[in-house]
């Protein structure tokens, strides 16, 4: 053939291949045999070895592994991949449904199964497949590009062209493992003598973090894509047109989702899964509810955590009875002394545990549970252990009551009940605080003190290299060297994080401190509003809740936290010297306080992301949609339906230099 000839027939190739793979693998109906298809490959193989030059890398014949990984590079997500907030009860969902309809008029939730597996997100560049990655954190995660590339149901190259593909595309999805395979790889390690995986998600996480992509590919790991992340001016409105439009670019989504407008018809959907929910072919473990339209998510926003405008409607968990064996203390970051129940190990949904929650004392003794009884557990969403009740032995003589201790078991402080909790007041004193809330402090939401994890905490607590918060930042490599599992390498590597990590800005320091009720978002928005540690310790209750979400109960919180007078000594150690916490720019007076922005199109003076730390630098908020509490709109080159949709609502447009301008005019330095 002619290179022309061989040109042409590269691509008739590639383009059968493609719709072969879509039909056997995303619609589950194959036109051609098996043999048919290995002939098709195996031409376009040999093709491309004779001809390198033409191989590119959304060819069908690069999804199969080559070189081992060295690592897994960090990504960062085009957008927040958020947790959800769930609950198993009708009332939580009902509760959800009026929070939205106390801001919305016209509600209608695309209902879908929520899939027990591992979350990835997945970034096509002109229909082209350029990344994937793990969760992560939510912001940033692993990549793992390569080895999803080994996976036949994710599409190397989207289906369609030019305008009918956005670019970037990013999509969120599930990656699972059948059950009939997930059984199937179970014999084969056994049958190698390798231990087993507990259940088909760990199987589908682990193969996913191998570091050599032949691993990956020798495991039988399947996808289901269910959300758009990100998709500049992308004219989709509904989460149900969305649904239909990746399984058109031959993305695989669900067949089981359905759109509607009652909670009732979600409860009744809910009900009729749990119950076909051993006949699937796939782990769920509930349902997932999310707002079909787009735009309206906007108004309902997110916090840290998980978006206001989805839930996720918890299955029952599965039980199981054993033998309770005793009752232990301990004491959290917090100070609360929480009773755990060590049990004789039980398997429960393919883990086994032999340890579990008992809450509080009320809990203890509102289910008369005792040393020794036998006991009902369950892993509370599937996932955390927990005893749900005593199962009654007539004739059996049971243990005592439980008693919980009057003295801290870590520190020895007298203990004092707050409601239903056991408290220890001794905060920074008591070694097992010290030890929960030095790993709280080196957190990444906080100071990100990379290699401060909880082991090495509680090792820095035990071995009296850290006896006090402010003791963190005078350690040298070599009392980290003195310590089990520490060489020069490792010790001077922390050494040199902690002290990266000795200018902080202030909400990630106000979050490090651990003070009750707040959360990331709370840190942002007191410390925007304060500006400075100075003014937020003098604070009183009316000046906190003047700050949007703080309420009395968090507002006493923090009061009691500065006006408490260990943790002064310890803030004015921490501050006196050791840490430099760098004041707020966006605090109380921030020209663009409460104002809502949307951008569209390509700016040239500032990248999109430059843009919008600007606004919220200035206490404004930017916004992915265009909706009635929008305040402006900056108009960049070639904008989209955002541009047409400001027009309709009568928002107020800007061009770029207009925003420069505007900015300029109240005294931003652009």
């Amino acid at each position: 053939m002619t290179q022309s000839q061989t040109e042409r027939r590269i691509r008739e190739l590639r383009t059968a291949i493609r719709h072969h793979n879509y039909l056997y693998h995303v619609k589950d109906r194959p036109e051609v045999s098996d043999s048919v298809y290995d002939r098709l490959f195996s031409e376009l193989k040999e093709l491309e070895t004779q001809n390198p030059e033409l191989v590119t890398a959304d060819s069908p014949t690069q999804s199969v592994p080559g070189a081992l990984l060295d690592q897994f590079s960090k990504i960062e997500h085009l957008a927040p991949m958020l947790s959800l907030d769930s609950d198993q009860s009708d009332e939580a969902l009902r509760r959800f449904d009026t929070r939205v309809r106390q801001v919305l008029e016209n509600v209608a939730y695309v209902v879908e199964p929520k899939l027990d597996g591992a979350s990835v997100e997945l970034v096509y560049e002109d229909g082209v497949l350029v990344r994937a990655s793990t969760r992560g954190d939510g912001s940033v995660g692993e990549g793992i590009t390569d080895n999803v590339r080994t996976i036949d149901a994710v599409p190397l190259r989207l289906m369609g062209r030019g305008a009918s593909l956005p670019s970037p595309l990013s999509v969120r999805g599930e990656i699972i493992m059948r059950v009939d395979a997930f059984e199937q790889l179970n014999e084969q390690l056994m049958a190698q003598g390798k231990p087993p995986f507990a259940n088909p998600r760990n199987a589908a996480a682990g193969a996913l973090r191998q570091l050599d992509p032949l691993v990956t590919a020798s495991r039988p790991l399947d996808i289901y894509v269910y959300d758009i992340l990100s998709a500049p001016d992308l004219k989709i409105a509904k989460q149900w047109d969305a649904l239909a439009a990746m399984a058109k670019w031959g993305l695989r989504v669900n067949d089981l989702p359905r759109r509607m407008e009652s909670v009732d018809e979600v409860i009744e959907y809910h009900r009729d899964l749990q119950e076909r929910r051993d006949d699937l072919e796939y782990e769920i473990d509930g349902v997932v509810v999310k707002l079909d339209d787009l735009a309206s998510r906007d108004e309902l926003g997110a916090t840290s955590h998980h978006p206001k405008w989805a839930f996720a409607f918890k299955f029952p968990p599965r039980k199981e009875i054993t033998r309770l064996l005793k009752i232990v203390p301990s004491v959290g970051r917090t100070g609360v002394v929480t009773p755990g129940g060590i049990m004789r190990p039980v398997e429960l949904g393919g883990v086994t545990v032999s340890r579990a929650n008992l809450h509080n004392r009320e809990e203890v003794a509102r289910k008369d549970i005792r040393e020794g009884d036998l006991v009902r557990v369950q892993r509370a969403g599937d996932v955390i252990p927990q005893i749900v009740e005593r199962v009654p032995e007539p004739g059996r003589r049971r243990a005592k009551p439980y008693q919980m201790p009057t003295r801290c078991p870590s520190c020895g402080t007298d203990l004092f009940q707050r409601g239903p909790f056991t408290v220890c007041p001794n905060q920074f004193g008591c070694p097992a605080q010290l030890a929960g809330r030095l790993e709280h402090f080196a957190s990444k939401e906080a100071l990100d003190i990379d290699g401060l994890g909880e082991e090495t905490a509680k090792l820095f607590v035990a071995a009296g290299v850290v006896r006090s918060l402010p003791d963190l930042f005078d350690i040298e490599s070599a009392d980290l060297m003195r310590l089990e599992g520490f060489a020069a390498k490792s010790a001077e590597s922390l050494v040199r994080a902690i002290e990266r990590a000795a200018k902080v800005e202030l909400h990630r320091f106000l979050y490090g401190l651990g003070i009750p009720e707040v959360g990331v978002t709370v840190a942002k928005d007191v410390s925007k509003h304060f500006g400075s540690v100075s003014r937020l310790r003098v604070a009183t209750m009316e000046d906190l809740q003047v700050v949007a979400g703080v309420g009395p109960r968090m507002a006493e919180q923090v009061v009691a936290f500065f006006g408490d007078e260990r943790n002064a000594q310890i803030l004015d150690g921490l501050l006196d010297g050791k840490l430099n916490v760098m004041e707020s720019s966006g605090s109380a007076g921030g020209v663009l306080a409460g104002t809502r922005w949307v951008f569209t199109g390509e700016l040239k003076a500032l990248s999109r992301r430059e843009a919008k730390n600007l606004v919220e630098s200035l206490g404004g908020r930017v916004t992915s949609s265009v909706s009635k509490a929008t305040a402006y709109v900056v108009v960049g080159s070639e904008p989209g339906s955002k541009y047409d949709k400001a027009v309709d609502l009568g928002i107020a447009t800007l061009t770029e230099n207009e925003f420069v301008e505007f900015l300029r005019e109240r005294g931003v330095t652009v």
